[in-house]
């Protein structure tokens, strides 16, 4: 099989995932959302960043599908910890606290639920402080939320034309099955964990990334798309350039949701600084690309190219750059 074919077979599968298609469900009900007070900032990013005297208040909350609640209730409640920490990461934030919901109908679900998600907030230093239990409902369920606070914010609102994109992945792992769940952390030491995460904080402090986001259940293309949409930019990514673990297909690699991995913005004369705190670090890290002006998103493959998203005739979330009184809160 040809590039051509086998590039643009691969991104049809990542289109269709679902993990994109859960975030197009952003679009149906942002337009319905008030405006924010003047001055905050936009949402659409990974947290909430509310303004305060020594910077920002970070706020954000990740809910779980339930099959995965059930079925693997111990690492659903580490995710629901760990997930939370990386998107304050992608604000340049440190994490305070997490608070849950949990619905169930099996005590012992829940309490391998609650189990996981105190063994992650043990190993990551961040306190459970409260939340809501119900043990009386005809299913498990399970929603976490966290503080945060920044000093100086990475966002995804920050990327212009002509910076370079770079992808921050931990590949020190391997997949949690049946899910593309890139488990590069149950494995892993506090220290070096606490460390990894400190990593985000300090390069926005040091001004060596603008724009960040935490890759998601969207994957690392629909993760940047959502980027994208929210600096009102285009790309082009070149999936030669990309960290993967040998042995692991591009397709499942695109949409695969990673404990550690990150897609940043910065200059070509930040570049090796920002690249050699990953290094340092033992994280996989690499310039993929560049930011470009047409609000499209291109890959590359060898000599290959084709369009995988257009967002001048498709939004994914609907959330995008624009004047401070029309800023809308949602939370991705």
């Amino acid at each position: 099989m040809n590039h051509t074919c086998s590039l643009e077979h691969t991104l049809r599968h990542v289109r269709q995932y679902a993990g994109i298609s859960q975030k197009q469900d952003i679009n149906q009900l942002a337009p319905r959302l008030r405006p924010l007070p003047e001055g905050w900032h936009p949402n659409g990013d990974d947290a909430a960043a509310i303004p305060n005297a020594g910077g920002y208040s970070l706020l954000a909350m990740e809910g779980f599908l339930n099959d995965f609640v059930e079925s693997d209730p111990w690492f659903a409640g580490w995710c629901g910890v760990m997930v939370n920490i990386s998107d304050i990461a992608a604000m340049g934030g440190h994490p305070q606290a997490v608070v849950n919901a949990l619905w169930n109908h099996d005590s012992d679900n829940a309490r391998l639920i609650l189990e996981g998600m105190t063994a992650a907030a043990d190993t990551f230093g961040v306190p459970i402080v409260g939340g809501h239990t119900n043990l009386r409902a005809n299913q498990p369920q399970l929603a976490v939320g966290i503080l945060g606070r920044s000093r100086t914010l990475l966002s995804a609102f920050n990327a212009q034309p002509g910076q370079i994109i770079v992808a921050a992945i931990d590949l020190r792992g391997a997949f949690r099955k049946p899910y593309l769940n890139w488990n590069a952390a149950t494995t892993a030491t506090p220290d070096q964990l606490r460390a990894d995460i400190a990593l985000l904080p300090e390069i926005a402090d040091q001004r060596l990334a603008t724009a960040a986001k935490d890759i998601s259940q969207a994957g690392l293309l629909g993760t940047s798309l959502m980027l994208l949409e929210s600096s009102a930019v285009g790309a082009a990514i070149s999936l030669d350039n990309i960290p993967k673990p040998s042995g692991v297909n591009w397709k499942d690699w695109l949409c695969a949701f990673p404990s550690f991995g990150y897609i940043l913005t910065t200059d070509a004369a930040s570049l090796p600084a920002l690249l050699n705190r990953f290094h340092k670090r033992n994280i996989s890290a690499a310039a993929i690309g560049a930011i470009t002006d047409t609000n499209q998103l291109w890959v590359t493959q060898g000599q290959e190219e084709q369009l995988f998203w257009d967002l001048n005739t498709s939004s994914l979330t609907g959330l995008h750059r624009q004047p401070s009184a029309e800023n809308m809160t949602f939370e991705d």
